[in-house]
């Protein structure tokens, strides 16, 4: 059994959780901020912010306390 892949977007910005496409959002600053919040709630986890325009990603992790 495959596992439905989602398609990258072609505009705006992804949340990439574990290597998986979760949320699209319109500004990096939604973006951003679901991501923090995720990666808050989950910190074991790895959180990507997916710019569609640049075609790239990047980490998103914690502040050092």
């Amino acid at each position: 059994m495959v596992a439905a892949a989602h398609k990258l977007p072609t505009s705006g910005y992804a949340l990439e959780v574990d290597g998986r496409l979760k949320a699209e959002f319109m500004t990096k600053v939604g973006a951003k901020a679901g991501a923090e919040d995720l990666k808050k709630r989950f910190p074991m986890l790895q959180v990507r912010i997916y710019d569609a325009q640049t075609m790239t990603r990047e980490e998103v992790s914690l502040p050092r306390a």
